[in-house]
């Protein structure tokens, strides 16, 4: 049961996430922080409760009939955590019946961008991609918290072998049903704190995430890009394909999320990277590497729109214009990273979003401009010849790959290859 000042703090922290800039989860660190009487226990408390706060607010305000942050923390506790109208007057939350009422009603009466908890630019684009009978389902999956996926790294150990020692310690995961690096647990668990991870046998990987990689066809002793690496999760990957031959390039404007991917492939065995800050905009000294790379990865950029179940504040984070200006970055950034493909090589985009603007709008332009030099290829032949078939019922018209919760289990994600003449 949730105490009154849990229940204060929690209305704070959702307060402040809401309110100030940044990622919901650098928020709430800060906030432990500052709060070093809490314990894990009650942080655990707060934590839950802000983010289910998080992914049901604005259904949680049209059942508190305000915004006010108090009132929607007790509509959280009223709707989804079963709390009645005596409990919720203990925490002195005022007219609790009434609330109670409210969240205990039929939520089919409100709109879908209502019972959805979108905003209504995104509810609408969301209705456009996906057929009318796939909206509910869409919306119950973007509104779970997603599970805890990890990835086996090969260059140590396989998946059976992580499975069954990870097993001996307390922790079951079972293999995710698409990737075949995969394992997967339904709650949070603390694997960080395991001599696995710290022997670097795995690394933390939505299983959607893990089907990138191998969209490349990666060869051994092949030179590849990844051309927005960051802190590197498809780099290690890559990496590990290649069984540490070839070289790869880890490149990104972020000198910090660089040096994550440092320690990681220290971590993981990864001999074969080779990690280069970029500046913003076009960056002269990659011209030594125009037309020399056999394949290119471009995980660009964008709006995080696939990633809701795991950080539901970008649903109130992002601004609709923003979209726009995401996609016009991650059409330069695609165009730059072109020149360095060399003839007959593989040139693969990819997005964490949902949204057509950042996707199939960004290749068709790509194709209008560049089309006499690159062909798309089609993303689920590859993924079969790699062992990892989709159904048919869960693939979209077309070449890309688009990958959804409610279809797939994983996050949110597009991908197109583009091969080279």
């Amino acid at each position: 049961m949730i105490t009154p000042a849990l229940h204060e703090a929690a209305a704070r922290l959702l307060d402040d996430i809401l309110g100030g800039p940044g990622a919901a989860d650098a928020r709430m660190d800060r906030f432990f922080r500052a709060q070093p009487r809490l314990g894990p226990k009650d942080r655990g408390v707060i934590a839950e409760t802000v983010y289910g706060s998080l992914r049901h607010h604005r259904l949680l305000c049209a059942f508190a009939q305000t915004a006010e942050p108090r009132r929607v923390v007790a509509a959280w506790l009223a709707a989804f955590e079963g709390y009645n109208a005596r409990q919720l007057q203990a925490l002195g939350v005022a007219h609790p019946e009434a609330l109670v009422a409210a969240a205990r009603s039929d939520r089919d009466i409100y709109p879908f961008a209502v019972s959805a908890s979108l905003p209504d630019w995104l509810a609408a684009r969301l209705a456009t991609l996906l057929p009318a009978s796939e909206h509910g389902a869409a919306a119950t999956a973007l509104l779970a918290p997603a599970p805890l996926d990890i990835r086996t790294n090969t260059l140590k150990t396989d998946r059976a072998a992580l499975q069954q020692s990870l097993a001996r310690t307390g922790h079951d995961l079972s293999p995710t049903p698409l990737s075949p690096w995969g394992l997967r647990r339904a709650a949070r668990a603390g694997l960080f704190r395991t001599p696995e991870f710290a022997a670097g046998h795995f690394e933390v990987q939505d299983e959607g995430s893990q089907l990138i990689a191998p969209l490349l066809e990666p060869r051994r002793g092949e030179r590849i890009v990844d051309y927005c690496a960051g802190a590197g999760g498809k780099t290690l990957h890559l990496s590990a394909l290649l069984a540490n031959s070839g070289m790869l390039y880890a490149f990104d404007t972020s000198q910090k999320r660089l040096g994550r991917l440092r320690e990681r492939a220290t971590r993981a065995g990864c001999d074969n990277i080779r990690i280069q800050t970029l500046e913003t905009g076009p960056d002269n000294r990659l011209k030594r590497l125009y037309g020399k790379i056999d394949r290119v990865l471009v995980d660009a950029p964008c709006s995080g729109t696939g990633t809701v179940r795991r950080s539901p504040d970008i649903k109130w984070r992002l601004a609709e214009e923003r979209v726009t200006e995401l996609a016009g970055q991650a059409r330069a950034i695609l165009t730059q990273a072109a020149r360095l493909v060399r003839p007959g090589g593989r040139l693969l985009y990819v997005t964490c979003s949902v949204l057509r603007e950042e996707n199939e709008d960004v290749i068709a332009d790509f194709l209008a401009e560049h089309g006499g030099d690159y062909t798309p290829i089609d993303t689920h032949g590859v993924l079969t010849r790699r062992g990892i078939p989709l159904s048919a019922q869960a693939i979209d018209a077309g070449p890309s790959l688009r990958l959804w919760p409610h279809r797939h289990g994983t996050d949110g994600f597009f991908a197109q290859i583009l091969q080279r003449g």
